[in-house]
């Protein structure tokens, strides 16, 4: 794996490794931010900023899937964007009857 980074670096980054890169970067990240959440309240938390950054970080990799034209891979984040949006949905739904409710 680390000889097939270096063959890709060595052929120079282009945009769409990039696309892919950053998606991956961000995708992982949520999981950093959820850990951090979750040790300040010292209880299971996913932060709002949990659902974007799975938003963006599989559209990113949907998109870089779609030009790799890898159909495993474009299953595998083809559907994601409905769940992290409807547990959105969710999130704000509950902050609004909140609201009301006060």
């Amino acid at each position: 794996m680390v000889e097939k980074l270096v063959e890709i670096f060595s052929q120079g980054v282009g945009f769409w490794e990039v696309v892919g890169f950053v998606g991956l970067v961000v995708f992982s990240s949520r999981f950093i931010i959820q850990w951090i959440a979750s040790e300040k309240k010292k209880e299971s938390v996913i932060p709002v900023s949990f659902w974007y950054l799975s938003i963006v970080g599989s559209l990113c990799l949907l998109a870089y899937a779609l030009v790799r034209q890898d159909p495993i891979f474009i299953l595998s984040y083809l559907f994601n964007g409905f769940i992290y949006l409807r547990n959105l949905y969710f999130v704000y739904s509950k902050r609004k009857a909140a609201e009301v409710s006060d």
